[in-house]
């Protein structure tokens, strides 16, 4: 690590950048060296937008390493949710779960697919909300896109739907309209084939904290649209198999 380095520094930076709806190129910011300094970072942006929310995202790292960050802000549909938009703003229809026990990270026998799911005690439709304060995003910098909350700029939590759509998320059929203008429409389709990938090897990775996983945790699986640009504000609406339904604005 260079001693020159500052998270605090560079998490400001992102932020007022958010606040401002602007974006800068990678070249522009003092870049983290390793995870370490990126995690940092995201802990120090996460103090700066005051963020309590028990929401996150899980992902890997080009390298295969599972990384995490908060969602924010975080919303549940029930009470009317509405999430900024902003140019460049991008959307994903997501499976979320929530733990109803907790998974504290084990030595010896890793977490089979099967133990994390029975940890999981509802599963629910999400949509996630995405712009970086970095111009390329990951593209350049996957350590600076880390650091930036892996571009998270909202959450907002569906109903509860089947655990049994963890396994046929793949074969579910799913349309998403804005403002009665299809933005998705076809079978879900998750990067990893099955949604719990990431989560799984998270739950086995020895680098994260020691109080991550517990009860009541709520996190996101990853994309089952891509990730779609919302051009213009406008109410969404994402029906997922044939009841599960979840209704929101970006204004």
């Amino acid at each position: 690590m260079t001693d020159s380095f500052d998270p605090r520094a560079l998490a400001a930076k992102l932020r007022g950048l958010r606040q401002a709806a602007k974006q800068e190129p990678t070249s522009a910011f003092s870049l983290p060296a390793d995870l370490n300094q990126a995690m940092a970072t995201q802990d120090a942006l996460k103090a700066e937008e005051g963020i309590t929310s028990n929401a996150w995202k899980v992902t890997a790292s080009p390298e295969g390493q599972p990384v995490t960050a908060p969602l924010h802000p975080y919303a549940e549909a029930v009470s009317g949710a509405t999430i900024a938009w902003y140019p460049g703003l991008k959307f994903e229809t997501e499976i979320a779960v929530r733990f109803g026990r907790d998974l504290p990270y084990r030595k010896g026998a890793p977490y089979s697919r099967a133990e994390v799911l029975e940890a999981i005690s509802t599963a629910h439709l999400g949509a996630e909300l995405l712009v970086s304060a970095v111009r390329e995003s990951g593209a350049v910098s996957f350590l600076l896109f880390l650091a930036d909350r892996l571009g998270n700029s909202g959450y907002v939590l569906g109903p509860s739907i089947a655990k049994s759509f963890i396994d046929t998320a793949a074969s579910t059929p799913l349309k998403v309209t804005q403002r009665s203008k299809t933005i998705y429409d076809g079978l879900a389709k998750h990067p990893k084939g099955d949604v719990v990938t990431w989560l799984v090897d998270y739950a086995n990775d020895p680098l994260r904290p020691e109080d991550s996983l517990k009860s009541g945790t709520l996190v996101t699986t990853g994309t089952l649209s891509g990730a779609v640009e919302l051009t213009e504000p406008g109410e969404i609406d994402i029906r997922f198999g044939d009841s599960a339904r979840l209704t929101f604005s970006v204004v």
